[in-house]
This record gives C-alpha cells, sequence and structure tokens, in this order.
C-alpha cells in the first residue's frame, strides 16, 4: 500500500505541474494574478493556522508581518535608479541606496527579517492569552503600519513603493506554496507538531508532560511569521507597487476567515479555502457592475458582492460549523481501504 500512494502522490505532482504550466499557457494576465493570488493566500492561510489553528494562539498581527516582509523584499530588489525616482521627498537611507538583489535572496531575508520581528514581538505578547494575545497582536500590527507610514527615508512613507521588479510569476508563488505545505506536514506528524497540538488542546497538561510553553509558541509564532513575510514578499512583488494602507487589520481578517472556512488546524482545509474564497472574490465582482440579461437590465450596487460573499459564506458556517474540512485532512488511505474492502467483501460473499 506504501507503495501505491507513492506512485499516487507522484502522477498527483505531476498533474499539477501540467495543470500550471495549461493555466500558464492558455490564461490571460487577469486569470493568472488571480492563479497568483491563490497561491499566495495558501502561503498566508497556513501560516496562520500554523499560529491560530494548530497551537491555539489567537494572533491578529499577520497584516503588520505581511508588512515587514514586502518592504524588505521589495527595498532589496528595486533598482537603484527607481529607488531616486521613489525617494524624491527625502533621500533614502545610504545603506539601502545602492543595494539590489536577486529574488530568491531577497525572499529569504524578507522571511528571515519578519521572523525576527515575530521573535521580538512574541516574546512578551505570548506571556497573554486567548483575547488579550488577539488584542496585543492587533495593536503591534498597527503599530508596524504606522511606523512604515512615518519612516519617510527607509520606507518611502505614505508615497510606498513604485516600479517593484515583477519577478512573481506562477512557478514562485505556488512552488513555495507546495513546499509550505510539506513543511506543514512534516512539522505537524512530528514531536514539535504533537507538542503544539497539546498546547492547544490544554496547556496546564502539556505543562505537565514537560512540554516548554514558552519555547513552543515562540517557535511557532516566529515560523508563523517567517512564512507570513515571504508571502507579504511575494505579494508585493506580485502587484509591482507597496502602499502601507495594503496592510490594515482587514488584511488579517481575510486570512482568518480563509483559516476558519477550510477548517482551524487542517493543512488540506486551509489549501481549499485559500482557492476557493481568492478565485469567489474576484468573480462576484460582476455583481458591482450592471447586468444586462437581454430582456432586462440589472443595475450594479457598489458592495453587492460582499453582500453575497457573506451570506454564502453564512451558509457553509451554518453547515459545516468546522470548516469544509474541520480538523481533518486529504489522505490516500479512505479510497485505498474502500477499494480493498470491497474486494474483500466479494470475495467473503462468494465463500
Amino acid at each position: 500500500m506504501k507503495n501505491t500512494k507513492r506512485i499516487l502522490n507522484i502522477i498527483s505532482i505531476i498533474a499539477l505541474i501540467g495543470l500550471l504550466f495549461i493555466f500558464e499557457q492558455t490564461f490571460d494576465s487577469y486569470k493568472m494574478r488571480i492563479v497568483n493570488l491563490c497561491g499566495i493566500y495558501v502561503i498566508l492561510g497556513l501560516s496562520l493556522n500554523l499560529i491560530n489553528g494548530f497551537t491555539g494562539l489567537f494572533s491578529l498581527g499577520h497584516a503588520g508581518f505581511m508588512a515587514v516582509g514586502a518592504y524588505t523584499a521589495g527595498l532589496l530588489t528595486l533598482s537603484p535608479a527607481m529607488k531616486q525616482m521613489n525617494f524624491f521627498m527625502k533621500p533614502i537611507v545610504p545603506f539601502l541606496a545602492e543595494v539590489e538583489w536577486s529574488f530568491l535572496p531577497a525572499l529569504i531575508m524578507a522571511g528571515l527579517v519578519t521572523a525576527l520581528i515575530g521573535f521580538l514581538i512574541g516574546a512578551p505578547a505570548l506571556k497573554l492569552r486567548d483575547d488579550y494575545l488577539a488584542i496585543a497582536t492587533l495593536g503591534f500590527g498597527e503599530i508596524i503600519r504606522v511606523v512604515f507610514t512615518n519612516t519617510q527615508s527607509l520606507t518611502n512613507g505614505a508615497l510606498g513603493l513604485k516600479g517593484l521588479p515583477t519577478h512573481t510569476n506562477i512557478w514562485w508563488t505556488w512552488g513555495i506554496a507546495f513546499i509550505t505545505i510539506l513543511f506543514m506536514v512534516f512539522l505537524i506528524k512530528g514531536s514539535y507538531g504533537k507538542a503544539f497540538k497539546a498546547i492547544r488542546e490544554d496547556e496546564i497538561a502539556a505543562e505537565a508532560m514537560g512540554i516548554s510553553l514558552f519555547k513552543h509558541k515562540v517557535m511557532a509564532f516566529t515560523m508563523g511569521a517567517f512564512l507570513a513575510g515571504v508571502g507579504g514578499a511575494l505579494l508585493g512583488n506580485l502587484l509591482g507597487t507597496i502602499d502601507p494602507n495594503m496592510f490594515r487589520f482587514t488584511l488579517t481578517f481575510n486570512i482568518l476567515l480563509i483559516v476558519v472556512l477550510g477548517g482551524i488546524g487542517s493543512i488540506t482545509g486551509t489549501v481549499i479555502s485559500a482557492v476557493v474564497v481568492t478565485v469567489a472574490m474576484e468573480y462576484l465582482r460582476v455583481l458591482d457592475e450592471a447586468i444586462n440579461l437581454g430582456f432586462i437590465r440589472i443595475e450594479g450596487i457598489p458592495g453587492m458582492r460582499m453582500v453575497v460573499f457573506s451570506l454564502l459564506l453564512m451558509i457553509v458556517i451554518l453547515f459545516y460549523q468546522n470548516g469544509l474540512m474541520g480538523s481533518n485532512e486529504f489522505t490516500w488511505d479512505w479510497f485505498l481501504e474502500k477499494k480493498f474492502l470491497k474486494k474483500s467483501g466479494k470475495k467473503e460473499v462468494k465463500q
């Protein structure tokens, strides 16, 4: 059965690569942007699920971590000429003026800087619990955004960064998304993942078993921040521009929505939910515009897209209170077991 599952995994990976290649060849720029956004939101959803879902820490500072990653990668990949054009009101700090990195080192640095910020925030904040932790992380996220808005010589202030090289493509977004999925699977199956789940279920019992609460909480928070920074860097280089207003707390709620809708503590649910939510949010934009059915013309109502989307979410939550997948994961076992059970059942009937 192990060989069968290995073969099915290889076939699935090849099929996914083939599908991405078909998308790249046939989709226009608008559809490709949606596909890229799906991959980015998979990364962001998994990073928040690691903190909120698997470790049970109610964090609302993800938008701030994304801002750190986006600005770090943006400043490192922006050419010196474009930096001079962007920073016309106040010159950029000298140590960044002539820096221009390739995309991969910039992504890694964005993740590392964000992880450092996550560690510095998490060390004092993780002494709090539940709603108090949520308020503290939300405050830190807003502080990061306000600091970036007012540091003219470092982030260009409220003007943001323009003319970023658009390195992000379907292979970067979904390649990193696939690596993130593998990382999450191996992490959760390992000893650290079991410790995270133990802390989520009962902190007192986990501590009684010898699990260091502070160590594992900070570890989960730092790893989640690293992934959020990478996701923010991909988003910034996909859009080609960065504005501090992009990283308001509403962005965190969008990611939290993906986690809750897919299932808190489910990797598979987060992946499915990220794709469904991203695609639905884009294609429901037609509701904001006038619709001509031939025999009748329906005038568009601004904001109707969000009303309909919210109603759909309410329906899903009513019927699936734990999300689409709950805490379950997709495996080949149910398919293989069902197949073998059918065969064994037939043999038993013949006997």
